[in-house]
């Protein structure tokens, strides 16, 4: 335990009044690590701390290299500076050496300071040197960033700008069209070709695939062995708390993404109703969290590949991938979630990345900038997308069917679109054509309320309408209902599908093993917040099947 002797002596508690360390001394957990392990990782909740024994290495990632920070070492302090700036921890502290440390909570540091202003001087001393020191790594870190180089009309180039966006790869888009960044354009670029992609070591690919790219940006694409305790298809919010809490709890994981982590959550611009975050996040932020939390506890996360067909087993299913490539599952979760329904207008995907574009990806906003906007949807994804553009756009307008908006979006959504000037809800209209050549130019807009057709000039249409299951790939391996989502648990019962003596367990489909969570699931509420609930219940419930079959195979009690 920490008594006031450990901190007489350190120079950080020179002239500090008795009773005051007596109070810190009590109000202190006296923490131990082990050599190789971390007290802190970058993203924890912060909290003041004394180091009094061991070393401790202070690294922090950048441009996506971990960097040394500092060293502390007996008598250094830190975690101030989190605490004053009310963010979480900023650093990864890792011990070189078995390592002894005094930690105070944030409340009772701030108390300490307000009552002892030596060490309140000191302590904001250290903060300015933490400051300059990650001032210095940040901006001493070369800057290795890959290049796309291709047009804003070329759907393939439009493609590797999504994907790379949604999977969290750093890089710089540049239009030959542009002038202004002529001068970035590297030289010879233009001469093959495009789009290109520049990679940081100055390797140019012409017109590649997805998957070439992400071979060489350090996505993992292939499965590394031929067995897992548990395969997780789809990277949405389901499939990413499948994959943190099956890592987590010491199952052998693997999730496969067809596009990127996060599915069409990853594409909301804001999430304001998911607990624990008062104001919002977006969903590529809650999943590039999720992903590095899943990668951290030793998922396999692989991109670009998507399953083409489960071949139930006894004990082990099969799971197919595109190209060949076969793993066995002791256990499967489907977390396919859905995609967005297309609009059904006549010359629709001609002009998909030219003006129309299906969810509301981040990377499309700076292209609104100045111009006039339109979605089309009612529920709360549209109203999102709606406050985001507004930042950027002149004006935006939603285009609703329905006669009142309330009857798909959040009030709490509705009453800040109402708020914003360059926002309009239109009620009771409906696209019912697209104009233009090579890229859309104009829509006509029926006003069902007044049988009127409107002409409105926009390059900029986002469509929000809805989305299905796509899971023809499942053929009748599992029960679907007509819409194509994944039966389950009690469902089962009425159809006479389940094979076994036993009960299904709840998200459990028709083929013992595998499992359904989230969005693709029959019957499930469509928030976010439900699906990485579900997410983390499948890896329960595959514990509770795992553990079943290891008895109906050994016969243990």
């Amino acid at each position: 335990m920490i008594t006031t002797d450990c901190l007489r002596h350190l120079p950080l508690f020179d002239g500090v009044p008795e009773a005051l360390l007596h109070a810190a001394a009590q109000d202190a957990a006296d923490v131990h690590v082990n050599e190789g392990e971390y007290l802190i990782r970058e993203g924890d909740t912060a909290a003041f701390f004394v180091l009094l024994d061991g070393e401790l290495a202070v690294t922090k990632e950048v441009a996506g290299a971990t960097r040394p920070v500092d060293t502390y070492r007996p008598g250094d302090s830190f975690g101030e500076l989190p605490l004053l700036l009310g963010t979480a921890a900023t650093v990864d502290l890792r011990a070189q050496s078995p390592v002894r440390a005094m930690r105070i909570e944030g409340p009772e540091f701030l108390t300490l300071l307000a009552h002892a202003e030596e060490l309140a001087g000191r302590v904001l001393a250290n903060m300015s040197r933490r400051v300059g020191n990650l001032q210095r790594v940040t901006l001493d870190t070369p800057q290795a960033v890959t290049m796309l180089v291709g047009s804003a009309d070329d759907l393939h180039c439009f493609g590797l700008r999504d994907f790379l966006s949604r999977n969290q790869v750093v890089f710089r888009w540049l239009d030959p069209a542009s002038s202004a960044l002529t001068c970035a354009l590297p030289a010879g670029v233009l001469g093959g070709p495009l789009p290109a992609v520049v990679l940081p070591g100055g390797a140019v690919l012409r017109q590649p695939s997805v998957r070439d790219v992400a071979a060489q940006v350090g996505l993992q694409i292939e499965p590394t062995l031929p067995e897992y305790d548990v395969v997780i298809v789809g990277g949405g919010p389901a499939g990413l708390a499948a994959a943190v809490y099956g890592a987590s709890e010491g199952l052998c994981t693997l999730l496969i993404e067809k596009e990127a982590p996060g599915g069409q959550a990853g594409t909301s611009s804001r999430i304001e109703n998911y607990l624990g975050f008062p104001t919002g996040l977006s969903g590529g932020e809650l999943s590039a969290r999720a992903l590095r939390q899943a990668r951290r506890f030793g998922a396999e996360v692989v991109t670009t590949r998507e399953v083409a067909g489960i071949r139930p087993g006894q004990g082990t299913h099969e799971v197919l991938l595109d190209g060949g490539t076969r793993v066995r599952a002791r256990s499967v979760v489907l977390t396919m979630g859905v995609s967005w329904r297309t609009l059904p207008l006549p010359g629709t995907e001609r002009f998909v990345g030219r003006g129309v574009w299906y969810g509301a990806a981040r990377t499309e906003a700076p292209g609104t900038r100045g111009k006039d906007v339109y979605l089309i949807g009612g529920g709360n994804s549209a109203g999102q997308a709606a406050m985001f553009f507004s930042n950027y756009a002149r004006r935006v307008s939603i285009l609703i069917r329905a006669d009142h908006v309330e009857k798909g979006m959040s009030q709490y959504l509705i009453d800040q679109l109402r708020a914003r000037e360059n926002v309009r809800i239109c009620e009771c209209c409906e696209v019912t054509a697209l104009h233009g050549d090579a890229h859309l130019k104009a829509l006509t807009v029926h006003h069902s309320a007044t049988g009127e057709d409107e002409h409105v000039e926009t390059d900029s249409l986002f469509v929000l309408i809805g989305a299905d299951a796509r899971t023809d790939w499942l053929g009748d391996t599992l029960l679907r209902d007509e819409r194509g989502y994944v039966c389950s648990g009690l469902d089962l019962a009425p159809e006479g599908v389940w094979p076994l003596k036993r009960d299904p367990f709840p998200l459990e489909t028709s083929v013992p093993g595998v499992f359904v969570a989230g969005d693709v699931r029959r019957g499930s509420v469509k928030r976010v917040a439900s699906s990485v609930g579900e997410g983390s219940m499948s890896i329960a419930l595959v514990h509770q099947y795992l553990a079943l079959a290891t008895h109906d195979r050994t016969g243990a009690p």
